[in-house]
């Protein structure tokens, strides 16, 4: 198996770096060696103004770099016997009836199966015609060190602020020596996401001033119905659109895509499948019905801000969302008892908004 990365290793992503334990349960590897943090509870706040805590019974979320993180992840792929090449550039890929290749920088590598985990501007998807009409969300992160930031005040917690960036929210979450400050939304919050991202650090007491390695990026998210297989070729996290609507996040679409496509090679290399059409519908049924959801709530949230604010306060509305962080539930449809209205609110608020 070959793995190709444009980037020479160790290198940045722009990302959160939060780690639910939803997708921690998706890797086959510890990651004990890049956690910098434990989030057990989180605080969430109303455009700066109101806010509440919950938790504390667990941890939650593990807190890391994509730095570290990948170069881990990395490490344990070679360890396993992956021949992996960093700094090479994919320029072209050609695909054919029984494989696909892929060609950079002068050289070539031919394949029965080809994976495209490149990315948002990746060169896979649009080799494949794939994702041209998709939607994108912007973000804008920095951080801040603890020599700047009470320390104690973000240990442990993670801060989501509601109704602060139109389609989105702002955040904070605690690393090693500092803490990582953002602000994301709507595609066309794109020109104002700097002056989201100085009223974050205003309402939190953060010095924006102290803001280092500032770093805008695009959030792909995948239409319903889109292609993600064809011919000897499957796209997965990034690249396939796979970012949860309403939270942003896209670690946890990335694993379970990655599992599915590693699933489809084997069998088709086996002799078990003939082609790796079963990928997308593997994928459709694993993610499709949350990814909804969260459209849904993402909806809801933008229209109705306050409502879906005093929702989420409510005790087992919180309980339900711990639940699903740590990967016990997977859709509001597997909710019980007295959560049950507040998400099925939370649902037709957000249907309101579309049909609006």
């Amino acid at each position: 198996m070959l793995l190709l990365d444009r980037a020479t290793f160790p290198r940045d992503k722009p990302c959160g770096g939060g780690l639910t334990y939803r997708a921690v349960r998706q890797l086959p590897v510890p990651v004990d060696p890049v956690v910098e943090d434990v989030v057990d509870r989180f605080e969430l706040g109303l455009r700066y103004e109101r806010r509440f805590e919950r938790g504390g019974e667990g941890p939650l979320v593990l807190m890391t770099q994509r730095r570290r993180l990948d170069a881990h992840l990395v490490a344990e792929a070679a360890a396993a016997g992956v021949e992996f090449r960093d700094g090479v550039r994919a320029t072209a890929i050609e695909l054919g009836e029984t494989q696909a290749t892929v060609r950079f920088q002068g050289s070539a590598a031919t394949a029965p199966v080809l994976i495209g985990a490149d990315g948002v501007n990746g060169i896979t998807a649009r080799a494949l015609g794939i994702g041209g009409t998709r939607r994108h969300a912007v973000a804008l992160e920095g951080n801040v060190s603890y020599v700047y930031a009470r320390e104690e005040r973000w240990r442990g917690r993670a801060v989501v602020e509601l109704g602060a960036v139109p389609g989105g929210y702002a955040w904070v979450f605690p690393k090693g020596d500092h803490v990582n400050v953002g602000v994301g939304g709507w595609g066309s919050e794109g020109p104002r996401l700097r002056e989201h991202l100085l009223r974050a650090c205003a309402g939190y007491g953060l010095p924006s001033e102290q803001l280092k390695g500032l770093r805008g990026y695009r959030l792909p998210m995948r239409r319903a119905g889109e292609e993600s297989v064809k011919g000897r070729v499957m796209l997965v996290g990034d690249a396939a659109g796979l970012v949860d609507p309403l939270s942003g996040d896209g670690i946890f679409e990335a694993l379970v895509s990655a599992r599915h496509a590693a699933d489809a090679a084997l069998e088709l290399l086996d002799g078990t499948a003939a082609n790796l059409d079963a990928y997308g519908s593997k994928l459709d049924a694993a993610l499709g019905r949350s990814l909804a959801a969260s459209w849904q709530a993402r909806l809801a949230l933008e229209r109705f801000p306050r409502l879906v604010f005093g929702i989420a306060r409510v005790p087992p509305v919180w309980g339900f969302i711990a639940a699903f962080l740590r990967g016990d539930v997977a859709h509001p449809s597997e909710a019980h008892g007295l959560v049950r209205a507040p998400l099925r609110l939370v649902e037709a608020l957000g249907n309101s908004s579309t049909a609006s």
